[in-house]
């Protein structure tokens, strides 16, 4: 069996393995030891030349490539949904809003609001802020 499909073998079972972790470690080094299966096959160098190969490309791809590919794919993780990522956006005031109720406007839905401090008023047209969520109701204060 020659050097180039043992290489290919190698970095076949190292792609293999990384789908069962998706830490992106393994697949670098699939490249390093992919690269090494080509060097051997379009060379006739030593089998130390194959293995030198593999180390600096596998290196290189593990700083140079998969922090930026791991940034990439786990971007969105600490995005915040739900009802937490309306906090501290601006609402427009549709319904005049009191301590007993009124309704804003909201990234396009309507929602039921009232003040964050009692005796609060705020008039159609107005700008508010989000503070929190409370069940279906939105708890407003002046633009901060």
């Amino acid at each position: 069996m020659s050097a180039a499909l043992v290489w290919l073998v190698f970095a076949l079972g190292l792609a293999g393995a990384e789908a069962l972790t998706g830490d992106m470690f393994l697949l670098m080094l699939s490249g390093g030891a992919l690269s090494a299966a080509g060097a051997s096959w379009l060379t006739n160098w030593p089998l130390w030349t194959d293995g030198a190969v593999f180390l600096v490309v596998s290196v290189l791809l593990l700083v140079l490539v998969r922090p930026a590919l791991r940034r990439r794919l786990w971007a969105g993780a600490g995005a915040e949904t739900g009802v937490r990522a309306l906090q501290g956006k601006t609402a427009l005031v549709l319904d005049r809003v009191e301590q007993h109720g009124g309704q804003v406007k909201l990234d396009g839905e309507v929602w039921t609001a009232r003040p964050l401090t009692d005796g609060d008023v705020f008039e159609p047209g107005e700008q508010v802020t989000v503070m929190h969520i409370d069940g279906a109701t939105a708890v407003v204060s002046k633009v901060l």
